[in-house]
C-alpha cells in the first residue's frame, strides 16, 4: 500500500500533466460522428449526439437501465445543453467505441480517504492518482454500469457533447443567415433570430455536421432549466403499457427455451449423466453439457419447446454430482477461519494516523467488539437469463447485462468467432445489484444455441439455481477496538477485518488478461472502515484479504453494505461507553467535517430526534459516505411478535448536484427496502458445499406491509453529481441495530438482526 501510494503521489514529476486535466479528457471522449449507429435520416454531430429526421435529439446510451433512472437522467443532461424539451430526446444503445467506457467508476476505485478531497482544492496526490487512472480507464474503455457512477461519468462528457452539438448548429444557422451567433437564440429545438429567420435542428443539422463548433461553453448553473428539477421518468410509460423489453421479453422468431441445472456443491462438477428419461419426454428437444464458464459451476441445460418443458426435462436428468476436489465448503468453518485470520493474519493497512499502540498502552480501558456479516445472494426479481442465436459464424445475443463489452467478448469466445461477428442487444434489467456484472449466463446461452441448428434459445435459470449459484456478497468479520483515555474520551480506534476480496476474483473471471500473479489490495474490502469521517487522533484500519473458495461478486454498495454496519454500530457503542447521546457523540468528532455534520444535522432535525415517541418505539441513527455521497438515516423501530418492525426512516443526502430530485428520492426508498431486506432476513448458509437457501420462502424479501415510511431530504450542493443508486443501503442496518439497542439494551453485532 505504501509503495502504491508513492507511485500515485509523484506530483513533482507529473504536476504539469495535471493542469487542466478535468476538461481535456472529456474532449477526448467526444469521439467522431462515426461512433454512433448509422440510421437513415439521422445525422450525428459527435459520438454522443445526433439529430433525427423528425427533429428529435438522439443520445448514445452506454449504460444499462435497471431501475436507477439512467434512461432519464442522461437525456436530461443533453436536453439542458441543447435547449430542447426532455420529451424531444430519445436514446439508442451505444456502440463498442472506447469513448463510452466508464471512467468515473475506475477512478472511484482509488483508495483515497474522502476527507482528502473534502475541500475545494484536492491534494496533489489525489489529482495525480485520478489523472493516471483516468488515462488508463479511457484507453481501456470498459463499458460497465455499476458503482453508482453513471451520472457522475456522464456529467462532463455528455453535457460537453451536447454543448458542442449546439455550437455547431448555431454556427450553421449563423453562416446560412449571415447573422452573428451571439444574436441567435435556441428554444425547444428551434434556432431563431429576432429579425425573423427560424429553423428547427433537423433543417440545420446537415450543414452543422460540416461546421466547426468554435468556442464551446457549458451553461452556467444559473441558466439551468431542467437540471435540478423533478422530471417524469422516460421509461415509465413503456413499463406500464407492457411495451418495455426486459431480457425475458426477447422473442425472436422460432424461439426455443432452455433450463439449467448446475452441480449443487459449489465448485463441484457432474460425473455420470443419463439424459434419456428427459429426452423421452414430450416437448424436450436437446441436452447440452455446460462447463464452468466465466466462474460458474459446471452442469447442463435441457432445451424444450417451452420453459416448462425445459424445466421438467432438466429435473428428469439422472446425474451423479461430485464434490469439489479440495473438499466441501461450510460457512460456519469459514467464519471461524476468518476470525482466526484477524487474530493471526497480516493484512493491508488502508489507513493509519497517529500511534494506536501507544494510545492503547496508556488507556484507562479498551472497548472491544467483534462484528460479522454473512454471505448474501442478489435475488434479482428477473432471474438470470440470456437469449442467443448462432447461425454459421454470426452470433446474436439479447441480454440484460451491466457489461455489454464483456457479454460480446464471452459470446465470441464460446462460439469461436471474431468479436465483430457478435451482435448484442442490451435489454432492460429486472434488477442488477451487481449480479449482472457477470457474464456466465451469456456464455451458457451461446453454448446451448450452438447445438440448436440456428434456432434462437432463451436460457433461464430457475430461482433455485439462481439462489444456489450466485456470486455472493462475501462473508466478513471485523474486530473493533477503541482506547478510552482517563478523561473518558476516545483516544484511538483500531479496526482489523477479514474476508474475500471481490475485485481480483471478478477480474480473473471477466478480464483474465488484466489479472496478475499477485492480488493488489482491494479497496472494496475496507471501504466503510478505512474512510470514516470521525476525527479520532489515532487510527489504524487493516484488512486481511482471504480466498475461502465461495464465488464472490459485487453486491449493491459492495464493502460499504456490511462495513457500515460494523463501523456505525461500534460508533454507537463508543457513545454509550463515554456516556453520550449518539448524535452528540458524532457531532463532537465531526467538527472538522462540515459536509458530514450538515447531513447528520438535517436527518436529526427532520426525524424529531429527542422528541417523545409512542411507547415501545425507539430511534437509531447512522451516518455513512459511499460513492461520493453522504447519507444519514434515522430509523424508528419497535418489536412486534418478537421481530423488529421498522416504521419510519428519515434520510438526509448530500449527493452533490442533483439532476432529478424525484429519482434520488426513489432511489433512497428502494435502497431502504433493499437494505432492510438484508438487515432483517438476509443470510446464505453453506453445508457440505451446498447453499441451503433455495427460493423466496427461505430467502425472503421485505413485503409491502413491512415497508416503512421513507422521507428523503436533499442538501443543496454545487459539487459534481455523486452516486445515488447505492449510498442509501449502508446506513440502514446500523440505524436499525442502534434503535434495537435502545429498545432492548442488547447490542447486535451480527447480521441478520434478530431479537
Amino acid at each position: 500500500m505504501r509503495r502504491r501510494t508513492l507511485l500515485l503521489t509523484g506530483a513533482g514529476a507529473l504536476g504539469a500533466l495535471v493542469v487542466g486535466w478535468s476538461l481535456m479528457p472529456q474532449r477526448s471522449r467526444l469521439g467522431s460522428a462515426g461512433a454512433m449507429l448509422r440510421t437513415e435520416g439521422d445525422i450525428a454531430l459527435n459520438g454522443w449526439i445526433k439529430i433525427a429526421a423528425d427533429g428529435a435529439v438522439v443520445v448514445a446510451m452506454p449504460r444499462s437501465e435497471m431501475g436507477q433512472g439512467v434512461y432519464t437522467a442522461l437525456p436530461m443532461l443533453a436536453a439542458e445543453e441543447l435547449d430542447v424539451p426532455l420529451s424531444q430526446v430519445r436514446i439508442e444503445q451505444a456502440g463498442a467505441d472506447t469513448i463510452y467506457g466508464n471512467v468515473a467508476m475506475q477512478i472511484a476505485s482509488l483508495p483515497f480517504h474522502p476527507l482528502e478531497s473534502e475541500g475545494r482544492e484536492k491534494p496533489a496526490k489525489v489529482k495525480v492518482g485520478e489523472w493516471m487512472i483516468g488515462k488508463v480507464a479511457r484507453e481501456l474503455g470498459i463499458n460497465a454500469t455499476g458503482g453508482s457512477s453513471s451520472v457522475a461519468d456522464a456529467w462532463e462528457v455528455l453535457r460537453l457533447a451536447a454543448a458542442t452539438a449546439r455550437a455547431s448548429l448555431l454556427g450553421a444557422a449563423s453562416l446560412q443567415w449571415k447573422l452573428p451567433v451571439a444574436e441567435l437564440s435556441v428554444r425547444d429545438g428551434v434556432i431563431s433570430h429576432s429579425s425573423g429567420p427560424s429553423a428547427p435542428f433537423s433543417q440545420l443539422v446537415k450543414f452543422a455536421a460540416a461546421t466547426p463548433p468554435g468556442t464551446v461553453k457549458l451553461k452556467a448553473r444559473s441558466d439551468w432549466k431542467l437540471i435540478g428539477q423533478p422530471a417524469p421518468r422516460l421509461d415509465v410509460a413503456s413499463k406500464v403499457d407492457g411495451s418495455a423489453r426486459f431480457g425475458l421479453d426477447a422473442r425472436p422468431p422460432g424461439l426455443l427455451f432452455a433450463s439449467v441445472r448446475m452441480c449443487p456443491m459449489l465448485g463441484g462438477a457432474p460425473g455420470a449423466i443419463n439424459p434419456n428419461a428427459a429426452l423421452a419426454m414430450p416437448g424436450v428437444l436437446r441436452f447440452v453439457r455446460l462447463p464452468a464458464y466465466a466462474g460458474s459451476t459446471a452442469g447442463f441445460a435441457v432445451v424444450g419447446r417451452t420453459t416448462w418443458h425445459a424445466r421438467q426435462g432438466a429435473q428428469a436428468v439422472s446425474v451423479d454430482w461430485h464434490q469439489r476436489p479440495r473438499g466441501a465448503l461450510d460457512s460456519r468453518a469459514i467464519q471461524q477461519a476468518l476470525e482466526n485470520e484477524v487474530r493471526a493474519g497480516s493484512g493491508t493497512a488502508f489507513h493509519e494516523t497517529g500511534n494506536v499502540d501507544a494510545s492503547e498502552g496508556q488507556a484507562a480501558r479498551v472497548v472491544e467488539a467483534w462484528y460479522s456479516a454473512p454471505y448474501l445472494a442478489h435475488a434479482t426479481m428477473e432471474p438470470m437469463n440470456c437469449t442467443a442465436q448462432v447461425r454459421g459464424d454470426q452470433v446474436e445475443v439479447w441480454a440484460p447485462t451491466q457489461v455489454p463489452q464483456m457479454a460480446r467478448a464471452v459470446a465470441a469466445q464460446v462460439a469461436g468467432v471474431p468479436l465483430e461477428k457478435v451482435t448484442l442487444h442490451v435489454t432492460l434489467l429486472g434488477g442488477g445489484f451487481g449480479r449482472r456484472l457477470e457474464v456466465d449466463s451469456v456464455a451458457q446461452a451461446v453454448r446451448v444455441a450452438m447445438d440448436c441448428g440456428g434456432a434462437p434459445v432463451q436460457l433461464v435459470w430457475p430461482r433455485e439455481e439462481d439462489t444456489q449459484h450466485d456470486f455472493y456478497r462475501p462473508m466478513h468479520v471485523a474486530q473493533m477496538r477503541a482506547a478510552i483515555d482517563p478523561s473518558g474520551g476516545v483516544a484511538s480506534l483500531r479496526i482489523k477485518s477479514a474476508g474475500d476480496a471481490i475485485t481480483p476474483r471478478w477480474i480473473g473471471r471477466n478480464l483474465p488478461g488484466l489479472a496478475g500473479p499477485v492480488d493488489m489490495p482491494d479497496k472494496t474490502t475496507a471501504e466503510g472502515l478505512f474512510d470514516l469521517p470521525y476525527g479520532f487522533s489515532n487510527q489504524r484500519m487493516e484488512h486481511v484479504a482471504t480466498r475461502m473458495g465461495v464465488p464472490v461478486g459485487f453486491w449493491r454498495s459492495v464493502g460499504h453494505s456490511h462495513n457500515a454496519f460494523f463501523s456505525e454500530s461500534f460508533v454507537d457503542e463508543l457513545a454509550a461507553a463515554t456516556r453520550q447521546d449518539p448524535v452528540a457523540f458524532r457531532r463532537q468528532w465531526l467538527a472538522h467535517a462540515p459536509r458530514y455534520l450538515a447531513v447528520l444535522d438535517m436527518a436529526v432535525e427532520k426525524s424529531g430526534w429527542g422528541r417523545a415517541l409512542p411507547a415501545g418505539r425507539a430511534r437509531g441513527v447512522a451516518l455513512h459516505e459511499s460513492f461520493g455521497s453522504i447519507v444519514a438515516q434515522v430509523a424508528e423501530v419497535s418489536i412486534q411478535e418478537g421481530h423488529p418492525r421498522v416504521h419510519r426512516v428519515v434520510c438526509a443526502v448530500d449527493c452533490g448536484t442533483v439532476v432529478n430530485p424525484q429519482i434520488v428520492k426513489q432511489q433512497m426508498e428502494g435502497a431502504v427496502v433493499f437494505g432492510l431486506t438484508a438487515a432483517l432476513f438476509g443470510r446464505v448458509d453453506i453445508r457440505e458445499g451446498v447453499v441451503q437457501q433455495t427460493n423466496f420462502p427461505d430467502y425472503p424479501m421485505l413485503k409491502l406491509a413491512q415497508a416503512p415510511q421513507v422521507e428523503t431530504w436533499l442538501l443543496p450542493s454545487e459539487r459534481p453529481p455523486a452516486g445515488v443508486g447505492e449510498p442509501g443501503v449502508p446506513p440502514v442496518a446500523p440505524a436499525v441495530a442502534n434503535a434495537l439497542y435502545t429498545l432492548t439494551g442488547v447490542r447486535h453485532r451480527a447480521l441478520p438482526l434478530a431479537v
